[in-house]
């Protein structure tokens, strides 16, 4: 648990530097009192958003009290949420990087590695994952020269098809990367064993899942690496940032590399000789004896985070449990109150052995409703109710992709379904029973009416 930090009613025995800290905080819970208020929901003024971010003052007294020791790199509250973060995840390993985005980024990156020997992927290596998606599980793939194979997903899941799997594979294929679809798992049990089956690389995209169980773990505990996003439309929020999560302490010092400018030296910022013998290195062609601080094995970035972010992420994990129970009792609120539209929306439901902590509300307007999924979304945004479409879609229709180098397993027609008709509506923690009670009327209402 976070070190507890002095209240201002309790000033005895501080030093100095203590009562100031405490003087500020003092300030800090008069501010958060009055510019945090609750404010009442009104139904058709208020906008009900799908997502945001839920805090109290603790984010802000951490926030702050980092922000006073002006270490303003990855500091003690990194390492304090690193630590707790993977041992609350279930692995061994957790690297926080600057989003989510960097985090694919660099698990993908770390794979592409000299140090993996005959594992290493080089261009031109396939990539699985689905065509309805994000493009970051997607953009990493292009950036390192490999090629994506693009699977449809399952409607209802909406998560990969893995029946398409052995059509997938071909003498070039060497790794799987695929999100769990806002919070749902994919079929873990079914792409671990053909990953086993084939020597073949696994990285989960656990962003929209954390908390998320199947067959009774964690997701981002199944792939040999996986990332989480820290956005604030997300599970917690830093603002920004994100993690790279692995077991195995070959990946999290490659992953070390590529997120901190490819070096080899894995010493934390400030600290000097960690492996005592900084100056006692062969590397390459250098000369023996080259600072191991400024020798560099990868083409790597600096993608680290600051300590205030990890500040307020100390803060949000002390929340987390309650955050994931609270999405899944509105997502049982949501289906409850919209079980009667079946004949024209099709409802989301969870992969088998999955327990989602689920990310939003994923609604798909049947073909042969009375009225389009555009229709019903303008409706819900006229009356002050956000939506989202299931990110880019059909992955391979998007403009950036064009005249790149992938493959396309069938015909991805659910995909191309997921793209016409999908949106998803918010079941974040920071909604009340007033405002989903108002969002599944307005959805009724608009339903019925046509």
């Amino acid at each position: 648990m976070t070190q507890s930090i002095p209240r201002p009613s309790n000033l005895q025995n501080l030093n100095p530097e203590q009562e100031l800290r405490a003087e500020v905080l003092a300030a800090v819970q008069r501010y958060y009192d009055y510019k945090f208020q609750a404010k009442a929901f009104s139904p058709g003024q208020t906008y009900v958003p799908v997502s945001g971010k839920v805090f109290d003052e603790q984010e802000l007294f951490k926030l702050v009290d980092s922000s006073l020791d002006f270490w303003l790199t990855t500091g003690r509250y990194a390492a304090e949420f690193e630590r707790r973060f993977a041992e609350w995840i279930g692995v061994k390993h957790c690297l926080l990087v600057n989003s989510g985005s960097s985090a694919n980024l660099v698990a993908l990156s770390a794979l592409t590695s000299p140090k993996l020997g005959d594992k290493q992927l080089k261009p031109g290596d396939e990539v699985i994952t689905v065509a309805a998606g994000f493009p970051t599980t997607v953009n990493p793939i292009f950036q390192n020269q490999l090629v994506p194979v693009f699977l449809d997903v399952q409607l209802g899941t909406y998560d990969l098809d893995v029946s398409q799997l052995e059509a997938a594979l071909s003498a070039k294929t060497r790794a799987i990367m695929v999100a769990h679809t806002l919070g749902n798992p994919f079929h873990l049990k079914a792409v671990m064993e053909f990953a086993e089956k084939h020597d073949l690389w696994v990285i989960e995209d656990n962003c929209d899942a954390v908390g998320s169980l199947y067959d009774g773990k964690r997701t981002g505990t199944f792939g040999h690496l996986s990332t989480v996003s820290f956005y604030p439309a997300h599970h917690m929020t830093m603002g920004e940032g994100g993690a790279v999560l692995t077991s195995d302490a070959r990946l999290r010092k490659i992953v070390e590399s590529f997120r901190d400018w490819g070096r080899d030296c894995w010493c934390a910022p400030g600290v000097d000789n960690t492996c005592n013998k900084r100056f006692g290195w062969q590397l390459g062609t250098l000369p023996f004896g080259y600072d191991h601080k400024y020798t560099y094995s990868h083409v790597g970035y600096n993608l680290k985070m600051t300590d205030m972010q990890a500040a307020v992420g100390c803060a949000q994990l002390d929340k987390l449990p309650g955050f994931i129970e609270q999405r899944r009792q509105n997502f049982e609120f949501l289906s409850a109150q919209l079980q009667d539209l079946q004949d024209v929306l099709i409802l989301p439901q969870a992969t088998e052995k999955a327990e989602p902590s689920w990310f939003g509300y994923l609604l798909v307007v049947k073909e042969d409703a009375p009225f389009s999924r555009n229709e019903l979304v303008q409706h819900l945004e006229a009356n002050r109710i956000g939506t989202r479409l299931l990110f880019g879609g059909n992955l391979v229709r998007q403009p950036l992709y064009e005249g790149l180098n992938y493959r396309v397993v069938g015909e991805l027609t659910n995909s191309d379904r997921v793209m016409q008709g999908a949106f998803w509506i918010g079941l974040y923690p920071g909604l009340s029973e007033e405002m989903l009670r108002y969002t599944t009327a307005t959805i009724r209402d608009f339903c019925r009416s046509r």
